[in-house]
């Protein structure tokens, strides 16, 4: 077992075929299209100290998606009849595209269900008419907040941004939209204490949701691209009694548009849009293949970390 603060090697997670001892290395094949991930684009109101997409007020690598071609996927969903059931939002800070509004109209419409991700913050509350407009079953809105405590969220999310945001959690539940809370591990703590100070807050709040349900409260794990880990073999199914389907790219795909791109291009995972490795071409119908576990995000956060960003 690597040592608390050991450094990846660097010949790790470089053959797609077999890892650094030789033994093959784990895929995954994709058993259903459940999930359609968009990435609205990289600019956000906030610029956090561990964005894994290094988000900002000035990152537009990846640029704003069109409702128009958010649409072209929706239509490539029904016409290939993959039986996707929910549409994923995030960013950056979706609210900052002005065309989102338009883009959950469209999923709605098509009897999907919807779920964003945002800060809850001066974006959102731009859009609030609009945003009143698609109040839905249909629609799930999730608030990131990285601990149950202002300390800690702001170490992570900058000064005066832990208000804003519980202002805006409360505008949500006030006015009867279905809501869900997002946080991290940065705290060292254990989830099970995690989980007991978001409870707290809840019942300080008046928010009616169960801190102790994986899908009212996101726990995600922490990512260092620089801290070992093991690589995942196929004989890791076995050993850890895990099953390839349980990781998010059995299950899951993202859209992103990268600056200057002619079309959008669809991702293998939410939390690897700048790694060539996984970018499955402009179609869903050609990103159906299977994808190779080569990058340490695949080990820290979804296979050992249990991670998972869609609300089931």
């Amino acid at each position: 077992m690597a040592e608390p603060h050991a450094r990846l090697d660097p010949a790790k997670f470089q053959d797609p075929v077999v890892t650094l001892t030789g033994a093959p290395r784990a895929h995954v094949r994709l058993r259903a299209l459940d999930t359609l991930w968009f990435n609205t684009g990289t600019l956000c109101n906030l610029t956090c100290g561990h964005c894994y997409i290094e988000s900002s007020p000035k990152n537009d690598r990846l640029v704003y998606l069109s409702a128009a071609e958010v649409g072209e996927y929706l239509d490539e969903i029904e016409r290939l009849s993959l039986g996707t059931s929910l549409i994923g939002f995030t960013g950056g800070e979706p609210f900052m595209n002005p065309e989102l509004p338009a883009m959950l109209e469209d999923v709605l419409s098509r009897d999907l269900r919807a779920l964003v991700l945002t800060n809850a913050m001066k974006p959102m509350h731009k859009m609030k008419p609009a945003l009143l407009g698609l109040r839905d079953g249909r629609l799930t809105i999730r608030v990131s907040l990285d601990h149950y405590g202002r300390r800690v969220h702001e170490e992570e999310r900058g000064h005066r941004s832990w208000q804003p945001t519980i202002d805006g959690l409360l505008w949500l539940a006030e006015h009867g939209f279905d809501i869900a809370v997002a946080s991290r591990r940065l705290s060292g703590e254990s989830e099970a204490e995690i989980r007991a100070g978001f409870a707290d807050l809840f019942r300080e709040l008046g928010l009616a949701l169960d801190a102790d349900d994986p899908l009212a409260l996101t726990v995600f794990p922490e990512m260092d691209p620089d801290a070992d880990v093991p690589e995942i073999t196929e004989a890791c199914w076995g050993i850890l009694g895990k099953s390839p389907e349980s990781v998010m790219c059995s299950s899951s795909r993202m859209v992103v548009k990268f600056k200057g791109a002619a079309r959008p291009t669809v991702i293998a995972c939410t939390l690897l849009p700048y790694d060539p490795r996984f970018d499955l071409g402009p179609t869903l119908d050609g990103a159906t293949g299977a994808v190779v576990l080569n990058h340490p995000h695949c080990a820290k956060f979804c296979v050992l970390g249990g991670g998972a960003c869609s609300s089931g």
